[in-house]
């Protein structure tokens, strides 16, 4: 098979590295790739959001299958113009990535299907949302509606840190047109699960757990990111609370997209909160593989990946059985300084060769590139994630850091405690 993944970041190159190692894989392009996806795939300079010029390739080239890794192309529509050229796509249509294009949208899914989910109300006028905020009177959340590239939420502990956020967005236009309408919603408190199933518009698979950390510094300090390091499993993902999560939340999000007219085809991510009583709530769905969660769950991924992804676009998935490995993968984002505001780029890292000869280890890039000389330089925010399997969490979390700590990089940080809090002393 020829295949074509489309995106540039730490998720494109832990899935071109799994989709490299099949049997079935003869040709894999990646459109644009980094430096770390040019060793497993041949790169192409077309950017994501480029629908033309990836439409184009596709009509050359002939993939026999595209996978779309980030959301934006997604909503755009890109499966369905390559649909209508005649080219399988694994991913959402655009009818069916509004569950993460609009906020919105899904908190209207979730009431109409009885799927959990905090109270919420939708708004484009500042005034309506304020007076909402005072009825929940206690800590609430807004969220921009639209895709804020993982940075359109904002936790806010009283009345005037949500006024701000709510002025900001709908005023100020800090999220220009994804924060046209806000999303104000109860704050769930409890612990937090990213859950992933597989979709083929009648079928859910269910995939793996994970454990993100979203804020930028150690102990949950700081501004929301795109993700500073995960793990898998998550401890909390007890085989009755997957059941549970399936039933109430998953099932009746996939029913209700078909009943709706909006097939859902692709990776269901369901960002969740379990209480104190041990039940899920929705905090949000996205459409795609998680960033950084997809790095570890394909570490852990023991199934050939290409022939999942196929047999969702083709809806076989009622055929399918994923094996996991019993182990534990966890993952440390390497950031450019300054992450998530404005950050250094073009800056050189070394150290990368020795840092994965300790057990275990794989590094996916996420924002690199080669100078014409050869060396490694920083392109993004988030430039490298350092992965690493182990019979535990424990042993996972160690090896990452010994890799870590080998890395040559002043202009990089990373959090020190990814995954600290869920190992049992």
């Amino acid at each position: 098979m020829k295949v074509l993944v489309v995106g540039g970041g730490g998720r494109e190159h832990a899935l071109c590295w799994r989709l490299a190692a099949s049997a079935k894989c003869e040709t894999l392009w990646c459109a644009p790739g980094n430096a770390g996806i040019a060793e497993v795939a041949d790169c192409l300079p077309i950017q994501p959001e480029d629908i033309e010029g990836i439409l184009a390739f596709c009509r050359q080239r002939r993939p026999d299958l595209v996978v779309i890794g980030p959301e934006a192309p997604l909503v755009a529509g890109l499966v369905d113009r390559l649909a209508e050229a005649g080219i399988p796509a694994f991913g959402p249509t655009a009818a069916a990535a509004i569950l993460e294009g609009s906020k919105g949208f899904m908190k209207d899914l979730c009431a109409k299907y009885g799927i959990p989910t905090a109270t919420y109300g939708r708004f484009k006028h500042p005034g309506p949302a304020m007076a909402f905020v005072h009825q929940l009177n206690g800590p609430v959340v807004v969220k921009a509606d639209g895709l804020a590239a993982g940075k359109g939420v904002v936790v806010c502990l009283n009345a005037d840190e949500a006024e701000a956020a709510i002025y900001a967005a709908l005023r100020e236009g800090r999220f220009g047109v994804a924060g046209e309408e806000v999303v104000v919603e109860e704050f769930l408190e409890g612990e937090e699960v990213s859950f992933f199933a597989l979709c083929d518009g009648q079928t859910a698979l269910p995939l793996a757990s994970a454990k993100d950390h979203k804020r930028v510094f150690d102990g949950d300090h700081g501004p929301n990111t795109g993700g500073m390091g995960a793990f898998t499993p998550a401890p909390l993902m007890t085989e009755a609370l997957e059941e549970r999560v399936m039933r109430e939340i998953v099932l009746p999000t996939v029913e209700g997209m078909a009943a709706e007219g909006r097939p859902f085809h692709g990776v269901l991510f369901a960002g969740l909160m379990i209480g104190k009583d041990g039940a899920p709530k929705l905090l949000e769905h996205n459409v795609r593989f998680g960033d950084p969660e997809c790095q570890v769950l394909m570490l852990r991924l023991e199934s050939d990946l290409l022939t999942l992804l196929q047999a969702a676009t083709e809806g076989r998935l009622s055929e399918m059985k994923p094996e996991w490995s019993p182990k534990a993968a966890l993952t440390v984002v390497m950031a450019a300084e300054g992450y998530p505001g404005s950050y250094v780029k073009d800056t050189e890292i070394r150290g990368l060769e020795a840092a994965q000869e300790v057990p275990g280890v794989k590094i996916f890039h996420a924002g690199t590139y080669r100078s014409p000389e050869g060396a490694l330089l920083s392109s993004g925010g988030r430039v490298l994630n350092i992965c690493a399997l182990g019979e535990d969490l424990a042993e996972a979390r160690r090896r990452a850091y010994e890799a870590v700590d080998m890395i040559d990089w002043p202009e990089g940080f990373c959090r020190r405690d990814i995954g600290q809090a869920a190992i049992k002393t």
